[in-house]
């Protein structure tokens, strides 16, 4: 392409920066976990200057908040089947399709990594990070089960949800167990 001519990509720069930033954090996740890369070597993947990921995102810490809530609320939309039972079976799958994904791992690793290792200002930055994390994924249970309640059915707490649900199962994929269908519905069973 030669200088005079420039592409036109949906979205916008903008929009494409913050694909191309969020892509690279979780590749290099997925490589070597978190703590293991620096801002510069993320900016370097994703082809932007480093002073690009500080002046729209302020730290790492930030930015992997935004990757993970991002990733929550694309990859993990709530159902509404009209019977709990029905959203939270849809529900469990669509995480477990999530954390299995091509970026699973390295989501859940992220999300570990988030639970505030570190001192001073970047760890108090990564706790805020997995708190808004955890209160975004409690959020979208608590709007399913509100919804579940208004139709009359008996509704579980939605950290209860998340202890005896969603905590096994990214306990297994830490653990490179296997997530089957039985495994998830027996979960959710167990929980109604």
């Amino acid at each position: 392409m030669n200088g005079q001519q420039r592409a036109r990509r949906p979205g916008g720069r903008s929009a494409r920066v913050g694909a191309q930033v969020h892509q690279a954090l979780t590749e290099l996740i997925g490589e070597r976990g978190y703590g293991h890369f620096t801002v510069a070597e993320v900016a370097a993947r994703a082809g932007v200057a480093d002073s690009s990921i500080y002046r729209r995102w302020g730290s790492l810490e930030n930015l992997l908040s935004e990757v993970m809530l991002s990733r929550l609320n694309a990859q993990s939309p709530m159902p509404d089947t009209g019977s709990l039972a029905g959203d939270l079976h849809a529900y469990a799958a669509n995480v477990a399709r999530e954390i299995t994904g091509p970026d699973g791992l390295a989501l859940v690793r992220l999300a570990v990594a988030l639970t505030g290792t570190g001192t001073g200002q970047q760890g108090q930055q990564g706790r805020e990070a997995r708190d808004s994390l955890r209160d975004e994924r409690t959020r979208q249970m608590q709007s399913m089960l509100d919804r579940a309640a208004e139709r009359g059915e008996r509704t579980p707490a939605a950290l209860d949800v998340l202890d005896h649900v969603l905590a096994p199962m990214y306990i297994r994929v830490l653990f490179g167990m296997e997530l089957t269908p039985q495994y998830i519905d027996g979960l959710v069973d167990r929980i109604l």
